[in-house]
C-alpha cells in the first residue's frame, strides 16, 4: 500500500481493506473553500487509485454536518476562491473546487456517502458525486445555489439530474428547496435511511460487503458503470469483453469459481 497522504483538514483511517476519509472542519461545518478540503479529497482520491489493498472509500462528515459547500463570509468578503474580476475567479473555480468532481469522477473503487447532518451547496454536490449515499434523519439536502445569486458552478446541474432526472432536478435547483432525509430517499437520492446511531454501522456493513468481492474485478465493475453513461452500447459491449477478458485469467477469478464449486458441494 502507498504511504498515506498527508492530510490538513480530514482524517483518513483504514479497516482491512475500507478507508474512511472524514472532513474535520466541524468550525467551518465542513465548508469545502477555504479549507484544505479539496486538497484533501484529491489527495486521498488519488491515494485510493494507487493503494491496491484498498476497495471502499466511504467518506463522510464530523461535527454538525456533513458539509456546508462553499464558505459566505468569503463570499460576502469577496475573498479566497471568490475575489477578483471575471477570469480570476473563473481560474480559482477550475484550479479549486472543480478539482474535486474530476478526482472523483476518476475514483476507481466505489465511494459511499455517510451523510449525518446538512449537505448544502457545493456539500450537496459532493454526496452527489458518491456511488451509494446513506443518510442519518439529521440529515438535510439542498441546491442552494441560486438563493445566494450564483450557479452549481462545481457540476451539480450536471450530477443532480443523473440522479432524480431532468424535471425533479430543475425544481431542486431553481428554487433552492431544503429538502429532509425522508424526502431524499423517495426521490432516490440515497440509497436508505437510519438513525444517527446506526449509520456508521449501516455503512460499514455495506463497505465490508462490497469489499469482500474480488478486488480488481471490482474496480472494473465501478469503471464499467461510470463509462455506461457515455458510451452508445456497441462500443461499451466491445469495452465489456475486454474486461472480461483480463477477469477469466486473474487468479481471484479461479479462486472465486472454486470457492462457488465447493459451497455447492461439486
Amino acid at each position: 500500500m502507498p504511504d498515506r497522504p498527508t492530510l490538513t483538514d480530514a482524517r483518513l483511517e483504514v479497516a482491512g481493506r475500507v478507508a474512511s476519509l472524514t472532513l474535520d472542519r466541524d468550525d467551518v461545518r465542513n465548508a469545502l473553500t477555504g479549507t484544505a478540503l479539496i486538497d484533501d479529497i484529491c489527495a486521498v482520491a488519488d491515494w485510493a487509485n494507487r493503494a491496491e489493498d484498498v476497495s471502499v472509500l466511504v467518506l463522510t462528515g464530523a461535527g454538525k454536518a456533513f458539509s456546508a459547500g462553499g464558505n459566505i463570509k468569503d463570499m460576502a468578503d469577496r475573498a479566497g476562491d471568490f475575489g477578483g474580476d471575471v477570469a480570476t475567479v473563473a481560474d480559482k473555480y477550475r484550479r479549486g473546487i472543480q478539482r474535486i468532481p474530476l478526482a472523483l469522477e476518476r475514483l476507481e473503487v466505489p465511494l459511499i456517502a455517510a451523510i449525518d447532518g446538512p449537505a448544502i451547496g457545493a456539500g450537496f454536490d459532493l454526496a452527489c458525486m458518491a456511488d451509494i449515499r446513506i443518510a442519518s434523519t439529521r440529515a438535510r439536502f439542498g441546491e442552494t445555489f441560486l438563493t445566494l445569486g450564483i450557479i452549481p458552478g462545481d457540476g451539480g446541474a450536471w450530477l443532480l439530474q443523473r440522479l432524480v432526472g431532468y424535471q425533479r432536478a430543475a425544481e431542486l435547483t431553481l428554487t433552492g428547496r431544503v429538502i429532509d432525509a425522508d424526502e431524499a430517499l423517495s426521490l432516490g437520492l440515497v440509497l436508505e435511511v437510519t438513525t444517527p446511531e446506526e449509520l456508521p454501522d449501516r455503512v460499514s456493513a455495506l463497505a465490508d460487503r462490497i469489499a469482500a468481492q474480488p478486488p480488481k474485478a471490482l474496480r472494473l465493475t465501478k469503471r464499467l458503470l461510470k463509462t455506461a453513461r457515455r458510451m452508445e452500447l456497441p462500443d461499451f459491449l466491445d469495452l465489456c469483453a475486454c474486461f472480461q477478458g483480463q477477469c477469466h485469467n486473474e487468479p481471484e477469478h479461479t479462486a472465486a469459481v472454486e470457492a462457488m464449486l465447493a459451497r455447492m458441494g461439486r
